[in-house]
């Protein structure tokens, strides 16, 4: 079908744009985005009105233009002009902000950095985290360029990871966990201790967490490692188990950049003992291959922060590959609950700000950070979900994209030429729900990822006398969930976890 499109004129596209089925078009929508020709681009921008359309029509075309594998900076300006100076429904607006950081990212990759669209797209970013006022804009800003990754926004990223409450402090460090390793310099580093060990103020045990994990998973120097290691002793239990089953599950992970200097410190008794790593804690860190072969290693982790009562604060599921020391996030979910222990009559931890109450979940699917889901924030909103709950999942994102889109052409010895054609497409559907029951105390999370890849590979000789095709098709479809549940009516606090995987056809 994208190939199809590429050889249409903007009349027809936009004709069959027009008369396409309702259940069809977000289809046909995501096929024009893949196709990137002029025509389909111009008929997009025809047929796509922002202030009328569904708003999951307009999702679908951000989504699939933030996933394009090869954006181009025409497709970059559509998407800029659609979003430029209208009264945009909130989630297309942080769609559309996401969308943009990702284009703009996969374009410099492309040594693209000097288009026009591009300096537009990145001074659109920044001037609207200049002009932020509220919370929840500074953030999405924060995540888009974590999406574009661009190194000179590093010093931006800082300051709003220093100096802003949690929940920007939080998106300002998980943005920088999205640079290459050459890019956190010592500067980033230096900031990275200031947080964690507190030099300047009080932070969110999670936001110190994450600073944690960025010096220990970039090339972190044994002094680093030492110094989280003996702050451990001052840590909350649930704090300081989290750390030191991060610190032991890299020394099981032969690709961990800190595997061999972590190796040397613990052959040090001070440090590896029993009274360093016999913490009570129920907080959790896992991480283990699911595949590995001579050119690829797929990765699952696993990990589940609790707040000293057994509340669950923070989830993460991850699924990563790495061939050739190229990295790749694939699929990374996180669900994060907070202000739950003040309705459980806890006390809040001296230092730290009162926490709304709240409960989101965020996700990044090959590299691209998705507008975040908030499935409850305050009290009056977690009421109104328990008692008129669907009982329908919320859905993450939903799709069909194109990650593989390559055109080759290889001359023989011979003098022959070979024409390679490879494309790869990818269907995607993922949920998420969380159940809170104040009555019953429980809390039940869901995870459900479903996905088909389809590849389509051809080879084709084309001479005089002589005429070779050699196409290949292959087709894997698959599904995971990943449940929690949780009962806090009773001490200690009970949770079951279900990881589910159905059987991978693979055709």
């Amino acid at each position: 079908f994208v190939q199809m499109l590429r050889s249409t004129k903007k009349r027809d596209v936009l004709e069959l744009l027009r008369r396409a089925p309702e259940e069809m078009l977000p289809f046909v929508v995501e096929a024009a985005v893949a196709g990137q020709s002029v025509a389909s681009l111009a008929a997009l921008s025809d047929f796509l009105d922002f202030s009328k359309e569904p708003k999951s029509l307009l999702e679908k075309f951000l989504y699939a233009a933030a996933f394009s594998p090869r954006p181009s900076g025409e497709l970059l300006r559509l998407v800029l002009d659609k979003l430029d100076g209208k009264q945009l429904a909130p989630e297309i607006w942080q769609t559309g902000i996401v969308a943009t950081g990702s284009l703009v990212g996969k374009l410099c990759q492309q040594k693209l950095c000097r288009l026009q669209e591009v300096k537009h797209g990145v001074e659109t970013i920044l001037r609207g985290l200049r002009n932020a006022t509220e919370e929840a804009e500074v953030v999405i800003y924060l995540l888009a360029l974590g999406n574009a990754a661009l190194p000179e926004t590093i010093p931006t990223l800082l300051d709003h990871a220093e100096e802003g409450p949690a929940t920007i402090t939080a998106a300002a460090i998980s943005a920088l966990r999205r640079f290459p390793t050459q890019y956190i310099s010592s500067k980033v580093k230096q900031a990275m201790r200031r947080i964690f060990h507190e030099k300047w103020k009080s932070y969110d045990k999670t936001c110190r967490l994450a600073a944690a994990e960025v010096l220990l998973d970039n090339e972190p120097s044994p002094m680093d490692v030492i110094n989280i290691l003996l702050a451990t002793n001052q840590l909350e239990t649930e704090m300081a188990t989290f750390l030191l089953l991060k610190v032991q599950s890299s020394l099981h992970a032969d690709h961990h950049p800190a595997r061999k200097i972590i190796k040397d410190i613990m052959r040090d008794p001070r440090i590896n003992n029993y009274n360093f790593f016999s913490k009570a804690g129920i907080s959790s860190s896992f991480s283990g291959p699911l595949t590995a072969t001579q050119d690829l290693l797929s990765t699952f982790g696993l990990d589940l922060l609790f707040l000293e009562g057994g509340f669950l604060r923070k989830s993460v599921s991850d699924f990563s590959l790495l061939s050739h020391s190229q990295q790749l996030c694939a699929a990374q979910v996180t669900i994060e609950a907070q202000g739950m222990e003040l309705m459980l009559g806890e006390n809040v931890s001296e230092g730290e700000e009162e926490p709304e109450l709240m409960a989101r979940m965020s996700a990044i699917f090959f590299d691209v950070q998705l507008r975040p889901v908030i499935f409850f924030q305050g009290y009056t909103d977690l009421m109104a979900k328990v008692l008129l709950s669907s009982g329908e999942p919320t859905s993450v994102v939903k799709g069909n994209l194109l990650l593989m889109d390559h055109h080759q052409v290889i001359p023989l010895q011979s003098g022959f030429q070979v024409v390679i054609k490879l494309q790869g497409g990818l269907g995607l559907d993922i949920s998420a729900d969380m159940d809170m029951s104040v009555w019953e105390q429980e809390l039940k999370t869901s995870i459900n990822t479903r996905g088909s890849l389809t590849i389509d590979f051809q080879a084709e000789l084309d001479a005089p006398f002589l005429q070779a095709t050699l196409r290949s098709q292959t087709e894997v479809k698959t599904s995971v969930q990943f449940d929690t549940m949780l009962k806090f009516s009773s001490s200690p606090v009970l949770m079951c976890l279900q990881l589910r995987e159905e059987q991978v056809p693979y055709r």
